[in-house]
């Protein structure tokens, strides 16, 4: 007999092209390291990006204080001898430095507001971002006096920071971008030549494996013979069909031994098959049975009320119910005790067997305190004669009942009920209707029968 080992290895899957596929380690890891590439190439743009800036802003800040230092001695020259064309002509020539973007100059009036003259740069608009150089400018028109004359303003171009800095960043990028595909490369051909070529080995090797194959050990074809993971994955697949091929013999001697037992075990378990039964009978009968009582349980009665009941329907005969309970039987328990309270039921049970003992009669404990007897054939007359026979038969036992609000001794509350066909078409109704009878005969008093 084959087992399932056996037979998955004597019928192992075609093997697949040795192709890359969707889900390769190694095009896994290229996007991986293309991933990181492109947010490392991210974040170093931006770093750098940052430094380009503050090192273009700084190299305009020069750039201007430069300029301030050429054209302020000037500039102080033409204010103070009211030159308004060299005043002109020195700011429009400031204007036209590449790094110069707007010139502002504040000419000082004795008693009045400053006058204001600017030049800037054709579309130049204005700008935090750039840097200002503010200068107030002085005149010494004799040694050792010194007089302000203005006050210069210088803003940087926005335009050309941005310019400038748009080379570099497109360089940056670049750079970032080259420097991650050549790493992704790198890393694809070392996974490949190192890894994903003996993987898809041991692959073919473990799909080409059936039991007559189990002895073909795995060897692979590496010039390092390092003890890194292949090698580990190495010596556990040759393990593994060393273990593989020693299960299989085992495996085939066990099943000698088990065909050897076959025959006997099917010998034992034919008797207990017919012990099974006989015990499956038995607890069938105990599981009808009330254990304190012996009389049937309410399951039992349960699956006769219903073939009862549509044999009265059938044949259209007489069927009468009667719902019995014994008076103040909580007060009995409290009184004596749950053991004497099972004495008390049990003798309760005997009366109610030996009263109804005809054939087809039926006598149930469905509750606590609380029985049904069946009387298929009987009418409402009939039953009540017998269930008057009854209550007498309780009072005849004279259980003592001290607690009783009706008597020194036990006693027996009845409800009973007749099957009418133009009324009733299911058991429960019938059921109910008794349980209501068992209800009057409680309010009024107890002791009683009531229909």
């Amino acid at each position: 007999m084959s087992t399932p080992l056996e037979a998955g290895l004597s019928s192992p899957p075609t093997l697949t092209s040795p192709t890359p596929r969707a889900g390769s380690l190694g095009r896994r890891l290229v996007i991986a390291t293309l991933a990181f590439g492109i947010v490392f190439t991210m974040a170093a743009a931006a770093l750098r990006t940052w430094q380009a800036w503050q090192a273009n802003l700084a190299s305009m800040t020069a750039e201007l204080t430069l300029i301030d230092q050429v054209f302020q001695r000037t500039l102080s020259k033409a204010i103070w001898e009211m030159d308004r064309d060299a005043l002109r002509t020195q700011l429009d020539s400031a204007a036209q430095v590449a790094s110069v973007g707007r010139v502002e100059l504040r000419v000082q009036q004795s008693g009045r507001a400053p006058e204001v003259i600017e030049s800037r740069r054709p579309g130049q608009s204005v700008s935090s971002m750039t840097p200002i150089i503010t200068r107030e400018l002085t005149y010494e028109p004799y040694a050792g006096a010194s007089e302000v004359v203005g006050q210069l303003t210088l803003v940087g171009d926005e335009r050309v920071l941005r310019d400038r800095l748009r080379g570099e960043v497109l360089d940056i990028v670049l750079t970032q971008l080259v420097q991650s595909l050549l790493l992704a490369g790198l890393i694809m051909w070392l996974f490949n030549s190192s890894v994903t070529v003996h993987v898809r080995y041991i692959a073919r090797h473990l799909e080409e494996l059936t039991p007559a194959t189990l002895g073909r050990a795995l060897r692979l074809d590496r010039q390092s013979r390092r003890g890194d993971e292949l090698t580990l994955l190495e010596t556990g697949v040759n393990d593994l069909q060393h273990k593989l091929s020693t299960y299989l013999e085992r495996q085939k001697q066990d099943e000698r031994d088990l065909a050897a037992h076959r025959d006997r075990l099917a010998e034992l378990v034919d008797e207990q098959t017919t012990e099974l039964r006989a015990a499956n009978k038995r607890l069938e009968e105990q599981s009808r049975a009330d254990p304190l009582t012996g009389l049937a349980n309410r399951r039992h009665f349960d699956e006769l009320k219903d073939i009862e009941f549509r044999r009265a329907q059938r044949l259209s005969q007489p069927l009468t119910v009667l719902m019995c309970d014994v008076d103040f039987f909580k007060r009995y328990n409290d009184a004596y005790g749950h053991a004497q309270g099972d004495r008390c039921l049990q003798l309760v049970a005997g009366a109610l067997k030996d009263n109804f003992a005809r054939a087809g009669e039926v006598v149930a404990r469905i509750g606590g305190e609380e029985f049904a007897v069946l009387l298929p054939g009987i009418d409402a007359a009939q039953a009540r004669t017998a269930a008057e026979r009854l209550r007498r038969r309780i009072e005849s036992l004279a259980i003592e009942h001290r607690d009783s609000a009706v008597s020194g001794f036990i006693t027996l509350s009845i409800g009973l009920a007749q099957f009418d066909p133009a009324t009733m078409d299911h058991f429960d109704l019938l059921l109910h209707q008794a349980d209501q009878a068992l209800y009057r005969a409680k309010s009024q008093g107890r002791d009683q029968i009531s229909e």
